[in-house]
């Protein structure tokens, strides 16, 4: 089976049918209808990953300036964590994750370096919630 009608970028690996002659919708109408839906939905799906409550120590690197905290929740496209400085939404960072070596089952605790971009901020306390949606990353195994 061909992979040129599967659209991985939305998490749907399901296939459009074969639109055979005569058929009332076209391939062209059905990738166009996938296409716009990737456009508008991207956030959303961005958001509607699971998120896990973990509590885990990361470093962050910002414009704003450096500052260590731990995370509030993390999913597969992301994470939250709260912090002492304004970030802007659409603003860089860089930022360490610390996996506990008892978890990961290492000798030593596993870092992942990431890179992504704030998506939300919203201030509770005094403190901003940043979530940001995680780029690139790599794991770092001392």
């Amino acid at each position: 089976m061909s992979n040129e009608n599967r659209f991985p970028e939305n998490g749907n690996s399901s296939t459009i049918p074969e639109a055979g002659i005569g058929s009332a919708v076209s391939q062209e109408s059905v990738a166009a209808k996938a296409a716009s839906k990737v456009r508008t939905s991207r956030y959303s799906d961005i958001q509607n990953a699971t998120r896990f409550p973990i509590k885990l120590p990361i470093a962050v690197k910002s414009k704003s300036g450096d500052s260590c905290t731990e995370t509030e929740n993390i999913s597969a496209n992301g994470v939250l964590f709260q912090v002492d400085a304004d970030m802007p939404i659409g603003s860089m960072v860089d930022f360490t994750i610390s996996l506990p070596a008892e978890v990961v089952g290492a000798a030593a605790d596993v870092r992942v370096d990431c890179r992504g971009r704030v998506v939300r901020s919203s201030e509770d306390g005094g403190r901003r919630g940043v979530g940001v949606v995680i780029d690139e990353y790599r794991f770092d195994r001392r």
